[in-house]
């Protein structure tokens, strides 16, 4: 078998930890690229080599570091590299990266320049793929001006989408043309910055659609396989969250025609690598060809547990120049996958990117659980990549029990410092609906008040007592705040009250006894037994009210203690010792009518107004863009801009003042 003896990974995060890993189960030495913020990341440490890709005088600035082709065809070159394997996202269907490579003798793993450029232009795909005589929904190309003139072709709702786009980017649903104009452009604009092209165009909607999907796997001898399905149609903002494979919602009869249409289309580009066909499916279960994704697929894990073929892998001796051993009849869906993506996001606050810097981190472990992810212990989330931490993969011999596994899992899943969306996979694994498999690509928006609204009350229903236990053990045993002397010398005066704030709520427990590893509390009239099964820096187990508790701590900057039990956070604070960190914070950068910030580290795009303008109520003054995402700064009254603090190309940290505003009233 032909291999490669050394593959650079043009790309960061889990996707290039996970194609080290592939390269080393076959002998391959692997080198990482890096920017200033990846010095230190888990690619870059689990790599043989490591080339530094310097940004300039800006953070973050990917077009000096993972966009940038020069720079790193030059590090494959300076390391001796006989090939470049791009992972998905940044530079992984540019057909420049295909044709550097080309050029400097270096494989590259992936497709060929034909099949990227072809499928990665929406517009040139659908025309190709409607001559394969493949089912696809009405659509119109053009300009943003003649879009807005022709969209009354196609009856509302309808799709505005990039022509380059991918990852769920570049797509916007309008219901009403008073809303055309504005998605036109905004569309177009972020088709731009993301894509380096502005094209865009317009394509029926399809009501609470499914989203399912085919991989492919074709080589340079002109075999194309498939690898079955995916259910995708768990989504928010057109960005998937939550992934399965084998989807129970087709028929076999349908699995097997998407599946000879998947590969029909695969055949006829040419295709000699691992891709993805994506199709609508109704609830008739008519399907409608989508797009085709010319890379490997964030979800791909949840193909490689139910058909045990590492995909990346294949790709690798594919490019090569190997010819596929695997045949159609070979490959077959064994049990169930559920893949959940975990963001950096805050679901209560419009799914709001939270970037910034962890306390804790404990991933989820255990037979048949996978968890493919960037990093391996606490960091900072940095507001210039994306937002996904990592992905959390389940095996089990059917779907109720992947679900229940998955959840039980997320549980599991420990991070403190920074919003994600653990809690909201947990509520969408736990819906009736999902059970049920009543699901389509509108499900986030159906019950997402829903599943907010049954997280608040799961939690208030654990009401944070045994939380509040396990953080008052662990604090008499392990002080948190090292500064204050009265905790170096031990706190453990019997029949004392400790004081604390569960979630800003005042709490007091008697402390009565301890006794070994027996500790007693009374709240009021009631007391309280437990006993210290384990206990660490950050976590602490324990027995009590007839079962064990696992609890895990840590400290924020402002001396507030995240603690993590039964599935649920709380914040718990002990309010009786003085708490330096506390003294020294403060709220200053908040937003107020008048005073608009930054709602956390980013980039401004666009400023829409000048000093001097008068606003309504609503007005989008600023865009700023954090993780791949536009957030509109919007005036929060009719008023006056008095003062600009940025201009457009700046970078932003959270709560940085962007805009002033004066009442009208006060104005006149």
């Amino acid at each position: 078998m032909k291999l490669f003896n050394r593959i650079l990974i043009a790309n960061r995060g889990e996707i290039a930890v996970r194609i080290i890993k592939s390269a080393k189960k076959l002998g391959i030495k692997t080198v990482a690229i890096f920017s200033r913020a990846d010095e230190n990341s888990l690619h870059v440490r689990l790599a043989d080599e490591s080339v530094f890709l310097d940004e300039g005088d800006t953070p973050g600035n990917l077009g000096e570091t993972y966009l940038n082709v020069n720079k790193i065809i030059n590090a494959a070159i300076q390391t001796k590299t006989d090939a470049i394997h791009p992972g998905y996202g940044f530079l992984s269907e540019s057909p420049l990266l295909v044709e550097a490579c080309e050029k400097n003798s270096i494989s590259f793993i992936g497709p060929n320049t034909k099949s990227i450029e072809l499928m990665g232009n929406k517009i040139e795909a659908r025309a190709f793929v409607k001559n394969l005589g493949i089912p696809m929904t009405d659509g119109i190309n053009g300009t943003p001006a003649e879009l807005l003139k022709n969209a009354h072709k196609i009856k509302f709702p309808i799709l505005v989408k990039a022509a380059a786009g991918g990852g769920g980017k570049g797509m916007r649903i309008v219901n009403e043309d008073d809303d055309l104009k504005q998605i036109l452009e905004s569309t177009s604009r972020e088709a731009k910055n993301y894509f380096g092209d502005g094209s865009i165009y317009i394509e029926k909607y399809v009501v609470e659609p499914r989203h399912i999907e085919f991989q492919v796997l074709g080589d340079n001898f002109g075999n194309v396989i498939h690898l079955f399905d995916r259910e995708c149609s768990i989504q928010r903002r057109y960005q998937k969250i939550i992934e399965e494979s084998p989807s129970i919602t087709l028929s076999g009869e349908v699995r097997e025609k998407m599946g000879e249409d998947a590969v029909k289309i695969a055949k006829a580009v040419g295709y000699n690598s691992a891709g993805t066909i994506e199709f609508l499916v109704d609830k008739d279960l008519n399907y409608y060809f989508l797009e085709m994704n010319t890379r490997i697929q964030v979800e791909h894990p949840v193909t490689e547990m139910v058909t045990g073929i590492d995909l990346v892998e294949e790709q690798i001796k594919i490019a090569a120049g190997n010819q596929l051993e695997i045949k159609q009849s070979d490959l077959s869906q064994k049990g169930h996958a559920i893949e959940c993506r975990i963001y950096a996001e805050d679901p209560a606050n419009n799914f709001m990117p939270s970037p910034g810097i962890m306390n804790f981190y404990k991933q989820a472990e255990g037979e048949n659980i996978r968890v493919d992810s960037g990093i391996d212990k606490a960091g900072t989330i940095h507001s210039f990549f994306d937002p996904m931490i990592s992905k959390q993969v389940v095996w089990a011999v059917d779907r109720d029990t992947a679900i229940k596994k998955s959840i039980d899992s997320l549980n599991k899943y420990i991070i403190h410092g920074i919003k994600t969306n653990i809690s909201y996979l947990q509520q969408m694994l736990m819906h009736d609906d999902f059970a049920a498999n009543k699901i389509s690509t509108k499900f986030c928006d159906t019950h997402n008040d829903e599943l907010l609204n049954n997280a608040l009350n799961q939690k208030a229903d654990t009401n944070g007592f045994p939380h509040l236990l396990a953080f008052a053990v662990h604090s008499l045993n392990m002080p948190i705040h090292k500064e204050n002397i009265w905790e170096e010398i031990g706190y453990w005066r019997i029949n004392s009250d400790l004081a604390f704030s569960l979630e800003e709520e005042e709490r007091k427990l008697l402390f009565l006894l301890k006794q070994g590893n027996i500790y007693k509390f009374s709240e009021g009239e009631r007391e309280y037994e437990l006993k210290l099964v384990d206990i660490g820096i950050h976590h602490i187990k324990f027995s009590f009210d007839n079962r064990i508790i696992e609890a895990y701590i840590s400290e924020n900057d402002k001396g507030i203690s995240t603690v993590s039990a039964l599935g649920k956070d709380f914040k718990i604070e002990r309010t009786d010792i003085l708490n330096n960190k506390r003294i020294y914070s403060s709220a200053e950068g908040e937003n107020s009518e008048a005073n608009l910030c930054s709602p956390m580290p980013g980039k401004v795009i666009k400023v829409n107004v000048k000093e001097g303008d008068e606003v309504n109520r609503g007005k989008i003054l600023l865009v700023v863009e954090a993780m791949k995402m536009e957030n509109n700064i919007t005036a929060m009254q009719d008023a006056v801009v008095e003062k600009i603090n940025v201009k457009e190309g700046d970078m932003v940290e959270g709560n940085t003042q962007l805009v002033f505003l004066e009442s009208r009233e006060q104005n006149n």
